[in-house]
């Protein structure tokens, strides 16, 4: 009897393993196949079970049907317009990236926008809720983690000011994203008691027929005003040590970056908001994105959606694009910098042609998995000449950003790491020209000020042990 039952288990484990070989490297980039094959060839049974959980990176046929619906009308209504403006004063390599980014999914790029940038945390809290309280119309707010505290209670007082006076205020935040914050139960129950309409983003409830992979994420940070102004970037609405004790007692606060656009591209915003609400609603917003709003500055913009409804990685694409045309300087800001390999290559390739190129990552990490992960890229990166500064613990530098000479800067809610890169939705705003620039070299700038420079000597003598499970991390970072 227990010989049956080891030869059993032997074929088992043999089918397990045969069967992974011609399954898992299926549409996936070989790194990530690879680690998904080691895990299963050393645990298989376990490993296969884990990847039946979190190997698919794709949602339900519905999502994919309705992001292909709203690209489709986006293409129709912006056929005639051209990309990118023909007297665009800059590069050549902008009009690529600008038609990549539209091949991709995104609208073209629009000109006449103002776009002033938040660093602080209670400036933009500030900002949004002054903003809110001149709304006529309606409110759309589209958060990763959203919680009502001390900190965000000026934003949510004024969306119930404007729900009150008959302003439609329509919210948005990531359900798992969200759970984890202290309070939730309660959150979602004040809100009830508000004129807010509220919906959470990829909800894990099987009871009413939503499943999914866990740990995919809606990541955006949106909220728009009457159509009119638009906030994006880094933050969550929620305060700066995320309402976690243990935050607290260290002083650990998150730092970030915001930025409050007027002009045309408020638009894109608008409609990834209407994208998101109609996902989770199947309410479909037709007067709220009937038309754009009119020119407010001199800045060109394109808002670059992505996520798991987008089959082809429209910022990793855009970001090595831009990285490659690099020819004097390259400044990325980044808390969780976990490359693939085209990635990796990008930034190291850009030092070793000569290209001044820079990294700030926070000194500490608030994530084991992804901060160790991310520390075995560091010899690399400092081998190619890639400077990196420390923003020095407790403070996470949150913000996720990046410039390309004196001609493009990206700001939004995409890390650079492959979670953003194929499981969470995100938003990034591409903004050209010198004037936006020399606003996030004013960022960089007070960044490099107060940070502490690493390295290489300095990281090589650190323990073996660390190194270790830098390496290890490294593996799991690829179980995409």
């Amino acid at each position: 009897m227990v010989a049956w039952i080891a030869a059993a288990l032997y074929v088992v484990d043999l089918a397990i393993k045969v069967i992974a070989l011609g399954v898992v490297p299926k549409n996936r980039r070989p790194s990530s196949g690879m680690a998904w094959l080691l895990l299963i060839l050393i645990i298989p049974l376990f490993g296969f079970v884990v990847f039946l959980v979190l190997g698919r990176t794709k949602l339900e046929r519905r999502r994919h049907e309705e992001q292909a619906a709203i690209n489709a009308m986006v293409a129709e209504q912006t056929a005639n317009v051209p990309t990118l403006e023909t007297a665009f004063p800059g590069p050549e390599y902008v009009a690529s990236v600008a038609t990549l980014n539209r091949t991709l999914g995104a609208k073209p790029v629009s000109p006449g926008n103002k776009v002033d940038l938040l660093p602080g945390y209670a400036d933009s809290i500030a900002a949004m809720a002054a903003e809110i309280d001149t709304a006529r119309s309606f409110v759309h707010v589209e958060f990763y983690i959203s919680a009502w505290d001390d900190v965000t209670s000026p934003v949510f007082d004024a969306l119930v000011r404007a729900a009150d006076r008959g302003v439609t205020v329509r919210m948005l935040f990531d359900h798992l994203g969200s759970r984890g914050i202290p309070g939730f139960k309660e959150f979602k129950e004040r809100l009830d008691t508000t004129g807010i309409e509220w919906h959470m983003m990829l909800p894990i409830q099987p009871l009413k027929g939503h499943w999914r992979r866990p740990d995919l994420r809606n990541h955006r940070k949106i909220m728009v005003v009457d159509g009119t102004v638009a906030f994006t970037g880094s933050q969550n609405l929620i305060e700066p040590g995320y309402n976690k004790p243990k935050n607290h007692k260290a002083g650990r606060e998150w730092v970030e970056l915001m930025a409050r656009v007027e002009g045309p591209a408020v638009s894109a915003l608008n409609l990834l908001f209407a994208t998101d609400w109609y996902a989770e609603s199947d309410i479909r917003l037709i007067d709220e994105i009937a038309s754009p709003p009119p020119s407010r500055g001199e800045i060109e913009a394109q808002v670059i959606p992505s996520g798991p409804g987008f089959a082809t990685e429209n910022n990793l694409r855009a970001f090595t694009t831009l990285i490659y045309s690099a020819q004097k300087r390259l400044s990325i800001t980044s808390p969780y910098f976990v490359p693939d390999e085209s990635l990796l290559y990008a930034v190291t390739t850009a030092a070793q042609r000569g290209v001044d190129v820079e990294l700030f990552v926070s000194e500490a990490g608030d994530q084991f998995m992804v901060f160790h992960a991310q520390r075995s890229y560091y010899e690399a990166l400092l081998r190619a000449g890639v400077r990196i500064y420390f923003y020095p613990a407790p403070a996470i530098l949150h913000s996720k950003f990046f410039t390309v000479d004196e001609d493009v800067a990206v700001l939004g809610s995409s890390n650079m790491d492959m979670r953003s890169f194929a499981l969470n939705y995100e938003v990034s705003l591409m903004l050209l020209g010198p004037e936006a620039v020399a606003q996030m070299r004013t960022v960089e700038d007070s960044y490099r000020a107060v940070c502490h420079e690493l390295t290489l000597d300095e990281w090589l003598s650190r323990p073996r042990r660390s190194a270790y499970i830098d390496n290890v991390m490294r593996l799991t970072a690829a179980l995409q």
